[in-house]
Order: structure tokens, then sequence, then C-alpha cells
């Protein structure tokens, strides 16, 4: 059994309420972060900081991002219900169960077994049905492409051309590049193929890596 509690609601109603503040404005992103039980994809030591606006450890090195920095994403990909997203990096799974809840179309790449092995069934377990490979992000996902929008968790050093290519015309892929602190990157493809590109600010992610065998 879930443990999902009045308190978990409620305290998902104050994240909710701090991320209008901050600026949040999409009511799909903001009513997707309400139901989300974020504690659940956090070690149990973390529940009682899960609501949080903070990012924590998880396994394999990697992080679970802010939920700011989930519902900036999210916001940005301007995606509606039925729409195909295409995630680089499932990570813990939190950003993945977000769009699900939208009524997004996931389909999500891993290239920590570990943690690809260790996130699938807590989506399963919580009912959201996605698309799960383990891989390498920097390759997208061509069989399954082409994409409404594209989101990558972590930060890359460049912007893959093959996510680029798998964008379709009129969808939009959201980056953090850099190194140290990435510039979070808005790149729209037209009905002509034609991209263009904004900066949306500074934030902190962990690498972007390649599958290695």
């Amino acid at each position: 059994m879930l443990n999902d509690t009045h308190r978990h609601v409620g305290k998902r109603n104050g994240l909710v309420k701090l991320l209008i503040e901050k600026g949040i404005r999409n009511k799909a992103v903001l009513k997707a972060i309400g139901k989300v039980p974020r504690h659940l994809f956090l070690d149990s030591s973390f529940e009682d900081f899960a609501y949080q606006d903070k990012a924590f450890p998880i396994a394999a090195g990697q992080t679970i991002s802010q939920p700011y920095t989930v519902a900036y994403q999210s916001e940005l990909l301007e995606v509606r219900p039925g729409q195909r997203v295409l995630e680089v990096g499932t990570g813990s799974g939190y950003q993945a169960a977000v769009l699900c809840e939208m009524g997004i179309k996931v389909f999500s790449i891993e290239r920590q077994k570990e943690l690809f092995d260790h996130t699938r069934p807590i989506l399963t377990k919580l009912g959201y049905r996605l698309e799960m490979k383990f891989g390498d992000g920097y390759k997208g996902l061509p069989e399954r492409a082409p994409f409404d929008g594209i989101v990558v968790t972590a930060g890359a050093p460049f912007i893959p051309k093959a996510l680029v290519e798998q964008l379709k015309p009129g969808g939009r892929l959201v980056i953090p590049v850099g190194e140290n602190v990435q510039k979070m990157k808005l790149l729209t493809k037209n009905d002509r193929g034609q991209v263009f590109q904004e900066e949306k600010g500074d934030f902190r992610f962990v690498p972007l890596l390649e599958k290695r065998n």
C-alpha cells in the first residue's frame, strides 16, 4: 500500500502555492505538482522534506530536481494532453510522473541501469503508464520520433543534433546546457523546420552522461 496521507496532500498544496509565488502560471503543471506524491520518489529518510523546493540525492550519484525546476521545464514545453514528449534522463521518475499527470504520452530514456531498474516499478505502482528505455539520451528515441516536446533533465555540454532532428514542426526542446551552471535553452522548430533558440535562465543539474557498455 502506497503511503500518501492527508498530511502529504497538505504539504503538496503548500508547495503549489510556493510555485505560484515563484512565477509558475500553467494550471495543468500546478495541478500535476499538486497530485504527484514526490515523497514516494525519495528515500524514506527525506520524506519530511519532500515538499520543500529543494533537490535531493537519489541512487547512482544523481539527484531529484527541485520542484520549481520540474515545473519550469514542464511549463516551457507548452504541451497539451495527448501530445508526445521525450524525457532524456528518467532519474527518480518525478518529472515523468508530472508529465503523465498532465495527460502527456511520455517516452523516457535513462542511461543509469541502477536508476532505470529502481524507478520503473515505482512509476508502475503509482499507475503511471509511459514507455521507458535504458539507453543513451544523446541519441534520443528515433524509433518513436517525432515528438511534440523534448525535455532534458541533466546538464548537457552541447545540444545533441539527434534531439533537434526528432522534434516535430511546432515542437519545443527544453535543455540545460553548460558545465557548472547551465543555461536553460528553449529551442522551437517552426513549420518549415527552422529552429529558433532562446535562453531562459541559469540552473544547476547533474551532467548528462552517455551510455557506456
